[in-house]
């Protein structure tokens, strides 16, 4: 009898649930597909065409809004009261913006965005209004959005679910690896940097200029806006 209930128990588990790496990590994996999409969405509104507005060499993925949708979920989850959200999150997002940028041009020599042109913005790297943008979405993101998308997680059946997620790690891992590695040999050349070995020149040979033009297309050089 108590092996029964113990089996019945098991029977009865669920995929990540709670809060824990895989709900996070699945969270982070979505916001880069949503934030893809937006990206591509807004575009199109913008100026009427179709672009790649992807943050990584492979895949519909921009880690940029992955890491956003983490960091709202992972510290905003627990909040209940809909201004607190909206406070917390404009200042998240408004924080991470800036880090965002700042670490784009100092490491890549390029920048994605730029609101130097609105006003109360902080050296053109996030401004008051984007930060209450990012408010909005955090109450609608943590009030709206994740009750759904935990469910929609914790549908996948455990062992699929626990081997998917490791090759999807796997794969997430090497992409933003791959990718930094590229943007960096990119702004490097651009400085007269060679390549120190094979590896690098095989990046360079694989990497142009060109792909990463067409990969990155919503990046734009400092030194060709001085």
């Amino acid at each position: 009898m108590e092996e029964a209930c113990i089996e019945n128990n098991s029977d009865n588990k669920v995929f990540a649930e709670g809060f824990n790496f895989f709900k996070v990590f699945w969270i982070f994996i979505i916001g880069c597909f949503l934030g893809d999409v937006y990206e591509v969405l807004l575009n199109f509104v913008k100026f009427g065409d179709w672009v790649v507005r992807r943050g990584v060499v492979y895949g519909p993925l921009n880690p940029v809004y992955g890491l956003g949708a983490a960091l709202f979920y992972i510290l905003l989850y627990k909040e209940k009261n809909d201004m607190k959200i909206f406070l917390k999150g404009a200042l998240i997002g408004g924080i991470f913006e800036y880090v965002c940028s700042f670490v784009q041009e100092h490491v890549f020599g390029t920048i994605s965005w730029n609101y130097s042109d609105y006003s109360l913005n902080f050296n053109g790297r996030t401004s008051i209004w984007h930060m209450m943008f990012w408010g909005f979405i955090a109450v609608v993101f943590i009030k709206l959005m994740i009750p759904g998308i935990e469910k929609l997680i914790e549908m996948l059946p455990i062992k699929f679910g626990n081997f998917f997620t490791w090759c999807v790690v796997a794969f997430i891992i090497f992409d933003i690896s791959i990718s930094i590695i590229a943007a960096r040999r990119q702004y490097l050349r651009h400085e007269g940097v060679m390549p120190r070995n094979a590896f690098e020149r095989k990046i360079d040979e694989v990497y142009t200029d060109e792909r990463l033009r067409e990969i990155f297309q919503n990046s734009m050089e400092v030194k060709n806006l001085e």
